[in-house]
């Protein structure tokens, strides 16, 4: 997600917790979010495999594969919908190549910045896309362990499903941010199906 796509949601979330359960609408969000089909006859299956290490999410979205292809891997389009709220993303940069990398921070309402980087691993266009996925200070040095994640796109019919598989290579790490990851994934997925919408014009 690209995944926000971010390493995770599980860290800027605890760090933005108590601004979160505040937020009202936040809180609606996230329960209305917990039904996976909420609103709509859309695929959102959200699996946790602790054996394994590996978090699975599967996600149709009412747009072109082009499009979601887009909002997964461009910066300007990642930004506006991968912070869940209140929470706000900036990329400091991307290169979006194999052996490229996106610097990019979640920002708190208070200002507080929770930086990231993303390293791309293999890039196969509108089809498949990899990525280690670190937190980091704003020098750039990584904190490891960090993540692996995977990205598959396709469409049919006009609904384009991403199949998202993410390892941790730490069992310790995982089950630490868990709660966090789940509930902002789930409210970052929601945001980006209301930004597909808008760029639709659905």
């Amino acid at each position: 997600m690209a995944g926000t796509i971010q390493e995770d949601l599980g860290s800027p979330l605890q760090s933005a917790r108590r601004c979160i359960i505040n937020n009202k609408k936040a809180k609606k969000m996230i329960n209305e979010e917990n039904s996976p089909n909420a609103g709509n006859n859309l695929l959102f299956d959200f699996t946790v495999d602790k054996a394994a290490k590996i978090v699975f999410i599967k996600r149709e979205f009412d747009a072109g594969l082009s499009l979601v292809w887009d909002a997964f891997t461009k910066a300007e389009l990642i930004d506006k919908w991968i912070a869940p709220k209140p929470l706000t993303a900036k990329t400091k940069y991307q290169d979006f190549k194999v052996g490229g990398k996106r610097f990019y921070a979640m920002i708190t309402p208070e200002g507080q910045e929770r930086w990231a980087i993303q390293e791309y691993t293999s890039i196969t266009p509108k089809t498949n896309f990899k990525m280690n996925n670190a937190f980091a200070d704003a020098d750039e040095t990584p904190e490891l362990p960090g993540s692996e994640w995977d990205h598959t796109f396709s469409e049919e019919n006009g609904i384009t499903k991403v199949s998202i598989s993410i390892y941790n290579e730490s069992l310790e790490r995982l089950e630490r941010i868990l709660e966090g990851f789940t509930q902002g994934m789930k409210m970052s997925l929601s945001n980006l199906e209301d930004l597909l919408a808008t760029l639709s014009n659905k």
